[in-house]
């Protein structure tokens, strides 16, 4: 099987928060999990550089645009190595391929898109037109203390109500599949009041003369959503109808990773879109909840922004990557505060994972250097708890429960603690080595489920039990222990 996810590309108006973090390193488990399983995957990522927003970013710094994107993105791409993301691809929207692609959407789109004269309120902060109804004491919903402006021009509008009814049909059915519930029951009843038409240009004036031309008219430049929506495609080759746009967007399966705040342009205006130009639909969308510190959401404007790059200087990528995917629920809205970060490294990592594989290899070490396990499939205790925790840990990951996942793997760490505990293997006796072998294939499965998302950590622990290659009988697996420094020093 050939498998594409994404995340959603960010403004480059700003620099990256940890709030940036959390959707990426979710994908990069997704990404990870299904290559260990031999599936074919497409990781993608990118930034967002054709939106107002980022031009009156540069306006206020006194720069050019195109000088501000290019410094700001290369911040973002920067949290590839910092998070030790596994991307596939990275694509800009100022890239010629994507130029390419989003003008070729548009005149397969075009027999949907006509011209009319608009009245609005259009807030920068979302790149979108509300209604009076939508707004809160006149600031826009998704940005508290902007209010949207008026704008009065000709535009370019897409036949969006044109596809109501089959957009709700494959919402409802899961054709495209919108997870969790909540969140597909919030885009069914966005689409039950009414689909409007969608202004998808605005004046090459309004625009300060950055983005996209309209096709033919270069007066007006394409609304930034119909623009960022169609990277998904165009870093595939879309433009050009390449191999890997056939092979993974349109014979493969398809999920895209976004926040709450960016449902209905994915779940509704992109399909439409798709729709109206013939091209395949995603097969599931993934929607998290928003980072917050002390119960505010993480925003630069409110002042409470979390530098990635300086957390992972001092703690190591897989200490952040551990919170943001046990800490925070994957669906829903989730606090940071140093005090959490610090408290769940200690007790998780460094006392909890850290400490038994020390105490495991260390009494490993002491007996011999190398053993021989046999990984016989539930037949006796230890199997049988790894064989359940395997179960649901699977099944927690194809759910996109990355906290339940963490939280069976570390059951399997309190097993070990308590075999321990129970057969006091540092002892000599008849099943000294059975008892060994049966914790070092814990910590050796451990690590297995551990790779997607602490891969920097499931690297150090196969380098420990120095796993060799397992013999021509199936399951039998040797270990050669070379105990280093601990995973995690306590901090």
């Amino acid at each position: 099987m050939r498998f594409f996810v994404s995340t959603s590309i960010d403004y480059v108006n700003s620099t990256p928060h940890l709030g940036h973090c959390l959707e990426k390193v979710q994908a990069d488990v997704i990404a990870r999990y299904f290559r260990a399983q031999g599936e074919d995957v497409y990781f993608l990522s990118g930034t967002d550089e054709n939106s107002l927003k980022n031009v009156k970013a540069a306006e206020v710094h006194n720069v050019s645009t195109e000088k501000w994107v290019n410094r700001n993105f290369q911040k973002f791409y920067k949290l590839k190595q910092a998070l030790n993301l596994s991307y596939t691809d990275f694509i800009r929207t100022t890239q010629e391929r994507h130029i390419e692609g989003v003008r070729k959407l548009w005149l397969a789109c075009k027999k949907d898109i006509y011209k009319r004269k608009y009245k609005g309120l259009y807030c920068v902060g979302d790149e979108s037109f509300h209604k009076e109804s939508e707004l809160e004491n006149g600031y826009c919903p998704g940005h508290p203390g902007e209010k949207p402006i008026l704008v009065e021009e000709e535009n370019y509008f897409f036949r969006l109500s044109k596809h109501q009814e089959k957009i709700k049909k494959l919402i409802e059915a899961d054709i495209v599949k919108v997870v969790p519930l909540s969140r597909k029951n919030e885009v069914l009843n966005f689409i039950k009041q009414g689909l409007e038409d969608i202004c998808v240009s605005r004046s090459a004036e309004r625009a300060h003369q950055w983005g996209i031309d309209v096709p033919g008219d270069s007066s007006q430049k394409i609304w930034v959503w119909f623009d960022a929506l169609s990277n998904y495609i165009n870093a595939l080759g879309y433009a050009k109808n390449a191999r890997d746009f056939e092979n993974f967007w349109q014979k493969g399966e398809k999920l895209h990773i976004i926040g709450k705040d960016i449902l209905r342009f994915h779940a509704v205006y992109w399909i439409g879109m798709l729709l109206s130009a013939g091209i395949a639909l995603p097969n599931q969308i993934f929607v998290h909840g928003f980072m917050t510190v002390n119960g505010k959401k993480m925003s630069k404007s409110v002042g409470n922004v979390v530098d990635p790059f300086e957390l992972i200087k001092k703690y190591g990528a897989d200490p952040v990557r551990y919170f943001l995917l046990r800490e925070i629920p994957p669906a829903e809205d989730g606090d940071f505060t140093y005090k959490k970060f610090i408290e769940r490294y200690n007790s998780d990592l460094a006392k909890g994972l850290g400490n038994m594989a020390a105490r495991v290899l260390a009494m490993a070490e002491r007996v011999k250097k190398e053993f021989k396990a046999r990984d016989l499939k539930a037949q006796n205790e230890v199997q049988k708890e790894i064989s359940r925790i395997e179960k649901g840990f699977k099944a927690a990951l194809v759910q996109f429960k990355f906290n339940k996942a963490l939280f069976l793997i570390w059951e399997l760490v309190g097993f070990c603690d308590k075999h321990i505990d129970k057969n006091r293997p540092w002892e000599k006796s008849e099943h000294q080595e059975r008892d060994i072998c049966d914790l070092l294939l814990m910590l050796f499965h451990i690590a297995k489920m551990l790779q997607p998302f602490l891969p920097q950590t499931a690297e150090k622990m196969f380098s420990q039990l120095g796993i060799l290659p397992p013999e021509a009988r199936e399951g039998v697996y040797r270990f050669r222990i070379k105990r280093g420094k601990a995973l995690f020093p306590k901090i």
